[in-house]
């Protein structure tokens, strides 16, 4: 049998995306305010999903100071793609225009303020992938507008589903045949938590 490369935490935290100058200052603010944010790992990822599935559509559920949304506005399909954004709070909101600014995304991004579950059910889709970072607690709430908007074979990937306020969602949507889906236990370098889970799932129904 094959050996495991020995202390694979230290190994693969030597596999971190590289990042230009905004993205690290919005690390290191992150760090000193202690905003939530998906780091480099689960970044790059969101923009290899979205570039896979040439997506021209994406919704994104919690923005905090919009560093996720970089990395999914910068996966969009370059023919008119769009990505929208939903934070509940407004200073948080126009932090997040000033970077998407800064990372010369606005044509490509819509920041839009309010209760997020609410704001939901006024949009319409379909979209081609949903990215899910808001309150756990929302999660399961959220789920099936998130099925009414995701066009069927469309992605969903949800943050932070170790946290206890997800453990609802996380049955709900393991449970749910309209669904296929899987639940990872990851190292997340630079992520918040380093050790998260995340849910990837399929719409098939």
């Amino acid at each position: 049998m094959a050996q495991m490369i020995p202390d694979p935490e230290t190994y693969f935290r030597s596999f971190i995306p590289p990042r230009d100058e905004l993205l690290l200052e919005l690390e290191r603010q992150a760090q000193k305010e202690n905003i939530p944010i998906v780091g480099p790992v689960v970044g790059e990822l969101l923009f290899i999903l979205a570039r896979a599935l040439n997506s021209q559509a994406i919704l994104e559920l919690g923005t905090a100071t919009g560093y996720s949304a970089i990395y999914l506005a910068q996966g969009l399909s370059s023919q008119g793609g769009r990505l929208i954004t939903l934070e509940r709070d407004e200073d948080m909101a126009i932090k997040a225009n000033e970077n998407i600014a800064r990372a010369g995304l606005t044509d490509r991004v819509e920041v839009r303020v309010g209760d997020v579950v609410q704001v939901l059910e006024e949009l319409e889709g379909p979209y081609d992938l949903i990215f899910m970072d808001i309150d756990k607690e929302a999660y399961a709430p959220a789920l099936p507008e998130c099925r009414r908007l995701l066009r069927l074979g469309g992605l969903l990937v949800v943050d932070n589903v170790a946290f206890q306020g997800a453990n609802e969602f996380n049955h709900r949507i393991f449970n749910d045949k309209q669904w296929r889906n899987v639940q990872l236990y990851s190292l997340l370098p630079n992520h918040s938590p380093e050790k998260d889970g995340l849910t990837l799932a399929v719409r098939v129904a």
